[in-house]
């Protein structure tokens, strides 16, 4: 029975990462325009390069795919070892890590180290958070777009929605409807998405963050 548990929790992990390491957004991106997405805008793979590089159908597909790898991997979890709350947050940060940090996408630094690239995560995120709890997608969903559009930075949306799962499990949780294991998964997320928007963070501080929306028509108007 242990060795039957240790075996499906690889199998959840590595799944898991090599499912979220698949890069929908270089792929799309590529195969819409023929443009390699890493060398636009932040260089990263995710939803917002993606509506720079080739507009707002590719933007939405990449999200939507992005969004499945994190719902998927609970699903995975759930499937291979079912009610083990652990391997269900376990699985999507693993998803997130390879969607962060893509084996997929290897290469060398200037200084010839190996690097890999991808995108902040803020999408398959908010999957583990729809596949943990599937009706969170009816609070998370229209509180993303708000903050997006509402605010108009896409880290700004990456970083706060998050802190809204940790309100709605932590709330669930103290009714009895969710372990509180599933409030550990959306501080975790957090903190990996902070750690990959530290370019983000500092160009906020600073005042020369990229905005989306009425932000980025407003920014290219002042700058002409």
């Amino acid at each position: 029975m242990k060795i039957l548990l240790i075996t499906n929790t690889l199998v959840t992990f590595f799944g898991s990462y090599i499912l979220g390491a698949i890069p929908f957004g270089l792929l799309l991106v590529r195969w819409k325009t023929g443009q390699d997405v890493r060398l636009i805008g932040s260089g990263r793979t995710g939803t917002t390069n993606a509506l720079r590089a080739a507009g707002p159908a590719i933007a939405i597909l990449t999200l939507l795919l992005d969004v499945f790898k994190g719902a998927s991997a609970v699903w995975l979890a759930h499937w291979l070892t079912p009610d083990n709350a652990w391997l269900e947050i376990l699985a999507p940060l693993a998803a997130i890590l390879g969607h962060n940090y893509s084996i997929f996408l290897t290469e060398r630094d200037e200084d010839g180290r190996l690097r890999l690239r991808g995108g902040a995560g803020g999408a398959p995120a908010l999957g583990g958070a729809l596949g943990l709890w599937p009706t969170s997608f009816l609070i998370l969903i229209p509180i993303s777009i708000l903050i997006y559009f509402g605010v108009g930075y896409a880290s700004v949306t990456t970083m706060t929605v998050p802190l809204i799962a940790i309100i709605l499990f932590a709330v669930r949780a103290w009714q009895g409807y969710s372990p509180w294991v599933y409030v550990l998964y959306c501080l975790i997320v957090e903190a990996l998405l902070l750690w990959a928007l530290r370019p983000n963070i500092r160009n906020l501080l600073d005042g020369t963050e990229r905005g989306v929306g009425w932000r980025a028509k407003r920014k290219g108007a002042g700058s002409k």
